[in-house]
């Protein structure tokens, strides 16, 4: 993957919905019936043509390979395989996040609270309890 997320080594997006129907059922070995119920399921949702049509990118491609494997070596259900791809779906979006924590803590000078903490001359006098 190149240091541009946007591309891959060939300088494509791997996330621009350019497929057809048919080519994505081909590169992922899968009949086109297949990606249709997977669409109408929520697994795996193409971008829309115009005319309506299915648009697929590579990525898309990597996610439907990802089911058939899941389904077929692992015996996972399409329930299970929907549940597994939003909670790898929801790490990424941690994992982001705690990227955007850990730069946002490098910014802040060293030596300098994280918190402000207001700053008092207020004197308080402490007297003993009796007894």
């Amino acid at each position: 993957m190149n240091t541009n997320d946007n591309t891959n080594e060939r300088g494509q997006d791997p996330h621009a919905k350019v497929l057809v129907i048919s080519v994505a059922a081909q590169l992922s070995g899968m009949h086109a019936q297949t990606l249709r119920a997977y669409d109408r399921m929520g697994l795996v949702s193409p971008g829309r043509a115009p005319g309506g049509g299915r648009r697929y990118s590579l990525h898309d491609v990597e996610l439907l390979r990802e089911v058939q494997r899941l389904s077929q070596e692992e015996g996972v259900n399409l329930a299970g395989i929907k549940r597994i791809m939003e909670l790898t779906q929801e790490v990424i979006e941690l994992r982001r996040r705690l990227v955007d924590a850990a730069e946002a803590a490098r910014t802040v000078p060293r030596g300098r609270e994280l918190v402000p903490f207001p700053k008092s001359t207020a004197l308080v006098v402490w007297k003993p309890r009796k007894g």
